[in-house]
C-alpha cells in the first residue's frame, strides 16, 4: 500500500531477536547506534527503524509493537512513533510474537509524514468530522518521570490554550479508575504488600500483559524453540525460556481482563478523549552492558506500556525536547478505533508544542522566599489539623504556604511529604523528603517517608537504603525493620 502511494523501500532494519526485547540489541547483527546518545541503547524491539529515522536516513520506517517495540525506541531516539489500535491494520506476513498484543507501527520525525503514512495504512478518508478534544493527564503515571512538570504537562496545557477546539485539560488517577472499572484485575494483585492500590494496579496490569505474551509465544513457537534450539542473546533467551517454561491455569482470565480494560478505557475516552502519560521512565543503560536491566526499571516501564498494550487502544509517542541532555517524550492514548483522530491531533498541536518546548527549555522555576517565622508555624499547625482530619489536599496547601514563608524548616517538607503519600503523589513526597534530609540529616521520619515513596515508585534499592538510614538513627524502629525485611525479599 505504501509503495503504491509513492514510498520507496530503502532496506530492512535490525531488531531484537524474535521481537522479544526492549533494548534493541542483537547478537547476530549488532546493535544500531542511537543517534541522540551513541553510548546508550536505542530501545527495541524495532531499534533499527527508530535509528534510521532519527539519523535522517529515511523519512519514516515500519516496525512492530507488541509490548513497546515502536514506542520505546521512539522515546529513546527522540522521534514520533505510532502504535495503532490492535487489529486495525492487517498483520498478514508478520511472524507472530503474541497475536493479542502484536501491532504494525511506524516512526517519523515529521508529524505530516506520520499522518500521511497513517492515512494510507488505515485507509482513512482525507476529511474527517471536526471534534472537540479532551486531554486527560494521568497524574499517578507522571510520578514515575523524574522530569519537571513545566517541561511535560505544562507544555501540553499551554499548547492547547493557543488552539481552538480544545477543552481545559483534566487530571485523574488512572490506576484508581482501572481498579474500579476492571473487576478481573483483582485476581492478579500481588498478596501481602503494603504498596498503595495505585501502584499494585499498574503492577498487576503489566503482570497480565507479560503472562499473555508468554502464553501466546509459547503456543506459537515452543515446538520450534525445542527442536531448533536457536542461538540467541542472553537477555532474549531468558525471556524465551521463561515463556516456554511457563504454565497457564488462568488463561481465560487474561482474555477477560483484556476485554474489560478496553471497555473501561473506551468508556473514559469516548471519541474525543486523549489520555496523556509518560512513554517511558528512566533512560536506559549503556549499550553492550553485561548487566541486566534493573527489575524496578522494567516494572515501571511495563506499567506505562501496558495501558495501551492490554487495552488495544492507539497510542502515539511525542518528543518534548530534552532534560539534562536526555530526550523527554510523552504519549497520547485514544480509544480503540480512534486512530485517525489521534493522528489529526498530533498534526494539529505539533507546532504549538514546539513553541512551548522552546519556552520551557529556557525557563527556570521560581525559588521560594523566606518570611515571618510565627506565621509559618501557624500554617504548619493548620496543616497538621487538616492532616488529622484526613483533608490531605488542604494539608498540602497549608504546608506549602509555610514553606514559602520559611523554606529552611525540615519539618514542613517532611509533613507535606506525609500528605503527598496519602494522596499517592509519590514523586513529590520523595522530593520533599530529600529536601528535609538536606536540612536535617537526623530526621528519621524523612528517611521513612522517602523510603515509602521510593518503594511505591519501584525503586527498591534506594528505598532499602533509606530504611537502613532510619535504623541507624533508631535501631528498634518497627516500621523500618518491617520495610527492610519486605524489600530484602523483593530485591533478592
Amino acid at each position: 500500500m505504501l509503495l503504491k502511494n509513492g514510498a520507496s523501500c530503502v532496506g530492512k532494519t535490525v531488531m531484537d531477536e524474535l521481537a522479544y526485547g526492549i533494548t534493541g540489541e542483537n547478537l547476530h547483527y549488532g546493535t544500531p547506534v542511537n543517534p541522540e546518545l551513541p553510548s546508550l541503547v536505542p530501545g527495541g524491539s524495532s531499534s533499527g527503524s527508530a535509528v534510521a529515522v532519527a539519523a535522517e536516513l529515511v523519512d519514516f520506517a515500519l516496525g512492530t509493537d507488541t509490548i513497546g517495540g515502536v514506542r520505546i525506541p521512539a522515546s529513546f531516539c527522540d522521534v514520533l512513533g505510532f502504535r495503532p489500535s490492535h487489529g486495525i491494520i492487517s498483520s498478514i506476513g508478520v511472524l507472530t510474537n503474541s497475536q493479542c498484543l502484536d501491532t504494525i507501527g511506524w516512526l517519523a520525525r515529521d508529524p505530516s509524514v506520520l499522518h500521511r503514512v497513517g492515512h494510507i495504512l488505515l485507509q482513512a478518508s482525507p476529511v474527517g468530522l471536526k471534534r472537540m478534544r479532551r486531554f486527560i493527564f494521568a497524574d499517578d503515571c507522571f510520578q514515575f518521570l523524574k522530569v519537571p512538570k513545566h517541561k511535560t504537562m505544562h507544555v501540553i496545557s499551554k499548547a492547547t490554550e493557543t488552539l481552538s477546539g480544545y477543552q481545559t485539560p483534566k487530571h485523574m488517577n488512572i490506576s484508581q479508575y482501572i481498579a474500579s472499572n476492571v473487576p478481573s484485575l483483582k485476581e492478579f494483585h500481588e498478596p501481602s504488600t503494603k504498596l498503595q492500590q495505585g501502584m499494585t494496579t499498574l503492577k498487576a496490569l503489566s503482570t497480565v500483559m507479560i503472562l499473555l505474551q508468554r502464553y501466546e509465544f509459547k503456543t506459537n513457537h515452543e515446538e520450534w524453540i525445542n527442536t531448533v534450539k536457536p542461538r540467541i542473546g542472553l537477555d532474549i533467551s531468558t525471556r524465551v525460556l521463561a515463556a516456554v517454561g511457563s504454565t497457564h491455569e488462568n488463561v481465560k482470565s487474561l482474555y477477560k481482563f483484556r476485554m474489560e480494560l478496553r471497555a473501561a478505557l473506551n468508556s473514559l475516552l469516548k471519541d474525543d478523549g486523549i489520555l496523556v502519560i509518560p512513554t517511558t521512565t528512566d533512560f536506559p543503560f549503556n549499550r553492550n552492558s553485561k548487566k541486566k536491566m534493573p527489575l524496578e526499571l522494567e516494572d515501571r516501564l511495563y506499567a506505562l506500556l501496558s495501558i495501551a498494550g492490554m487495552s488495544g487502544c492507539c497510542q502515539v509517542t511525542v518528543p518534548l525536547g530534552k532534560h539534562d541532555g536526555l530526550p523527554i517524550s510523552v504519549s497520547f492514548i485514544s480509544s480503540h478505533g480512534a486512530d485517525k483522530f489521534l493522528l489529526d491531533t498530533v498534526l494539529d498541536i505539533y507546532s504549538s508544542l514546539q513553541e512551548q518546548i522552546s519556552i520551557a527549555s529556557n525557563s527556570v522555576p521560581t525559588p521560594d522566599t523566606n518570611g515571618d517565622m510565627e506565621l509559618s508555624e501557624l500554617l504548619k499547625e493548620k496543616g497538621n489539623a487538616a492532616f488529622k482530619g484526613r483533608q490531605w489536599n488542604k494539608a498540602v496547601n497549608f504546608y506549602s504556604e509555610a514553606i514559602k514563608i520559611n523554606g529552611t524548616n525540615a519539618t514542613y517538607y517532611c509533613n507535606r511529604a506525609a500528605a503527598y503519600l496519602e494522596l499517592g503523589c509519590f514523586q513529590q513526597a520523595e522530593a520533599d523528603c530529600s529536601q528535609a534530609i538536606l536540612l536535617d540529616k537526623k530526621n528519621v521520619k524523612a528517611y521513612l517517608r522517602r523510603g515509602t515513596a521510593r518503594e511505591m515508585l519501584l525503586c527498591y534499592k534506594e528505598a532499602a537504603q533509606d530504611f537502613k538510614h532510619a535504623l541507624v538513627l533508631e535501631p528498634q524502629n518497627k516500621a523500618a525493620l518491617a520495610a527492610e525485611k519486605r524489600l530484602r525479599k523483593l530485591t533478592g
